[in-house]
């Protein structure tokens, strides 16, 4: 084991910690509002920002746009938000709640990727960077670099598919 078999303990503990907040999180969101994590997250930011163009909806979840319409196209499916064209330009989609995603929005919980995305935001640059570095290196370790970058406990994927990359 050698003598860094306290501090490799240490961060295969915290990766079993993180795996089961996400998973906690995400399955007491889907209990609860019947959506999933990606999806209660987008619609708590449109919640937020409303009305919010899809652009600018995908950059505050650090997202690709076509993805973020696939999620908003199953949001809407299930009446939860709207999609109205902008009054200043026509090219402009602006996403908004309907009432029964007020509703939702207002009942549920909290989701592990707004609570990821804040505090990785709330870092100084260095530990960021060191945080993303670290991060490379379990991707690097798993050989996961060609994997997708799916959504965590949700089948989306982060399109479009482009491999990690490599440091």
């Amino acid at each position: 084991m050698g003598n860094n078999s306290d501090e490799i303990s240490e961060v295969i503990d915290n990766l079993r910690r993180s795996m089961k907040a996400i998973n906690e999180y995400s399955k007491t969101a889907e209990k609860e509002t019947g959506l999933t994590g990606p999806q209660l997250w987008a619609i708590k930011l449109v919640a937020g920002s409303a009305p919010i163009k899809v652009s600018d909806l995908a950059r505050r979840m650090y997202l690709h746009p076509a993805t973020v319409v696939g999620i908003l196209d199953r949001l809407e499916s299930k009446g939860l938000v709207q999609r109205t064209r902008s009054t200043e330009d026509r090219r402009v989609v602006e996403i908004d709640l309907t009432a029964q995603g007020r509703v939702v929005v207002s009942q549920a919980p909290e989701v592990a990727q707004g609570m990821l995305v804040k505090g990785l935001e709330s870092l100084s640059p260095k530990k960021l960077s060191h945080v993303s570095e670290s991060m490379r290196d379990i991707v690097r370790i798993l050989g996961a670099e060609d994997f997708p970058p799916q959504l965590l406990f949700s089948q989306e994927v982060n399109l479009p598919l482009e491999p990690a990359k490599k440091p």
